[in-house]
């Protein structure tokens, strides 16, 4: 999305806050519950689903949160969510005077997902993109996110109606791109690249989930989806990687059995570091 205005320009970032583009998307974005106090949101997106968005977004949350930070997930996948399943939790969201509490982890993480609001998990929300795009609004709108350094934001994948509520009515700082190795996937990244751009959301890069396989008895690296295309994708489009994840059995074991917050994992704290020097934002305990 480009507009002139004066001398400079939408579609670098640097648009001036009278033209009429600016205020137009301004004039979408919903204020948060009054008793929120959010630093920075992003969005953790793919341009298809089954590559491991929820699973990289989980792993940020944790690693943020061992970081220092205080953290929070939005689960806006709401035909598909899979947070609460991933953190082990299934307490009910506490509905206050100001609004409803988010539930918070063992570690204290704070999450908010339409499986914590249904009477039973694999209850099927069979519902139309208006009052889909409602529930992501109200998740922003009348949830007490109390202190949050880092919230990110769980999308639905593809880039319809649910993407597009998130993009104008949630201030979001930046975009985690969730691909696999597959060549297909270009196709789909430069999709969700392009929209993050119309919308003139920052990128923040790409992380490859399934990247490869790990061979227990030799060690041996193999491509079970064939050679990565993720350094041609990135440099085509000029993102940076921040990582790229195995296949791990042991990934999948603590997000089947709740107990994603006891895993480590390398390639996303390092990933997990470039965001915070992007973003750079500070810890309430560093003031």
């Amino acid at each position: 999305m480009s507009h002139d205005c004066g001398d400079k320009n939408c579609s670098d970032g640097n648009c001036c806050t009278s033209c009429d583009e600016e205020k137009q998307k301004k004039s979408f974005l919903e204020k948060p519950n009054e008793l929120s106090n959010i630093k920075k949101v992003i969005a953790v997106v793919s341009g298809k689903g089954g590559v491991g968005k929820s699973l990289v977004t989980s792993l940020m949350a944790v690693l943020m949160s061992r970081k220092g930070y205080k953290t929070a997930v939005m689960d806006a996948d709401i035909t598909g969510p899979s947070i609460p399943k991933i953190f082990g939790i299934k307490e009910k969201p506490f509905n206050g005077e100001g609004g409803f509490f988010p539930v918070k982890t063992k570690t204290g993480i704070s999450i908010m997902s339409i499986n914590l609001l249904l009477e039973k998990e694999t209850d099927p929300v069979i519902w139309r993109g208006p009052i889909i795009a409602g529930v992501i609004k109200q998740f922003w709108t009348d949830v007490i996110w109390d202190e949050t350094d880092y919230m990110f934001v769980d999308m639905c994948p593809g880039t319809g109606d649910a993407p597009l509520t998130v993009f104008q009515s949630i201030p979001v700082d930046g975009i985690i791109i969730v691909t696999s190795p597959q060549e297909l996937v270009s196709m789909i990244v430069e999709k969700a690249v392009n929209m993050a751009k119309m919308m003139n959301i920052p990128i923040l890069g790409l992380v490859e989930n399934m990247s490869y396989l790990k061979c227990p008895d030799c060690g041996k690296e193999i491509k079970l989806f064939g050679d990565s295309h993720l350094e041609e994708i990135a440099k085509g489009m000029d993102i940076d990687i921040l990582g790229r994840i195995p296949i791990d059995s042991e990934l999948a074991k603590a997000a089947d059995t709740g107990t994603f917050e006891d895993i480590k994992n390398e390639v996303l704290a390092q990933a997990a570091e470039k965001i915070e020097k992007k973003l750079n934002i500070t810890k309430e305990n560093d003031k």
